[in-house]
């Protein structure tokens, strides 16, 4: 019974040794001559999981021969055009350092700078890895100052750092959306003191006085006046940079409002309040005419 049963394991193991494909074979084998032409075979045939693994297999019997650049370039293309960006960015990275010189360097640098910007995140997340790829993109283009992917590169570092401008102003701004107006006031113009020429500039400038007015606005009695001078500033700052600004006409009822509660009058509203006064007494005269005829009649 007992050597029934070793024939029966032993030809279930020969049969499934007969059963493998072709494929885990030549993973599975060192004919390095056979491995790297199915490589090729399969990256070709756009079979991208199985040329890695190959080219992974590869790696290790190619080691330190000339077609070690080679394997490793086309280890990483074939991640890259399998998507598989993290792996791919690994091959990259590790193949520029070992071989810098390769005909493949400059295009692996590049496919790894994509690799990195696939990786990144949207502006409401961590931002890290948007950092690690601008700075990536700033090497390359300092090593290769002339190259093919320039506007590609252009893309990139413009769509990235308006990630970081809708993050820095989206952060600050939700100080003003938790009605904590100093906080906001102070983190806006952080924001601007960290990246003058951030592209939401306008609308930094614009919620910083906002922020400044309501601020003062909710002040007890003896911090008002000081507080509603502070946004003066702001909204002399922004109507001199700005003056044709979309908030320029809220900003405006705001200074008028901030004028009042300091005890000014500006002209326009010392135009209002002559006008004002000038309907009260044309209203006393129609009302005194109106009497008169009454009483000729």
């Amino acid at each position: 019974m007992r050597h029934i049963r070793l024939y029966i394991l032993a030809a279930v193991a020969i049969l499934a040794a007969s059963c493998k494909s072709q494929y885990e074979v030549l993973l599975n084998s060192n004919d390095v001559d056979a491995k790297y032409k199915a490589a090729f075979d399969y990256f070709e045939s756009g079979k991208y999981n199985k040329a890695a693994n190959m080219f992974e297999s590869l790696s290790v019997l190619t080691s330190g021969t000339a077609k070690d650049d080679t394997v490793q370039y086309y280890w990483g293309l074939s991640n890259y055009n399998f998507k598989d960006y993290y792996t791919a960015e690994t091959n990259f990275q590790k193949f520029t350092t070992n071989y810098p010189r390769s005909p493949f360097s400059e295009n692996a640098r590049y496919l790894r700078l994509d690799c990195l910007y696939r990786q990144t995140l949207r502006y409401e997340l961590d931002q890290t890895p948007t950092n690690v790829c601008l700075a990536a993109i700033a090497e390359y283009l300092r090593e290769f100052p002339v190259n093919d992917h320039l506007d590609d590169c252009d893309r990139m570092v413009k769509e990235l750092n308006q990630r970081l401008d809708t993050k820095a102003y989206e952060s600050a701004k939700l100080y003003y959306k938790m009605e904590d107006y100093l906080a906001a006031r102070v983190a806006l113009r952080n924001v601007l003191k960290d990246d003058s020429d951030n592209i939401y500039r306008e609308d930094i400038l614009f919620y910083t006085a906002k922020a400044s007015f309501k601020y003062a606005q909710l002040s007890v009695p003896a911090k008002q006046r000081e507080r509603y001078l502070t946004f003066v500033d702001d909204y002399l700052n922004f109507k001199g940079e700005m003056p044709e600004s979309k908030y320029m006409k809220e900003l405006d009822s705001l200074y008028e409002r901030a004028q009042r509660a300091l005890g000014k009058r500006s002209e326009s509203y010392q135009k209002e309040i002559k006008e004002k006064e000038f309907a009260k007494e044309r209203r006393k005269l129609e009302k005194a005419l109106k009497a008169e005829q009454a009483e000729n009649k």
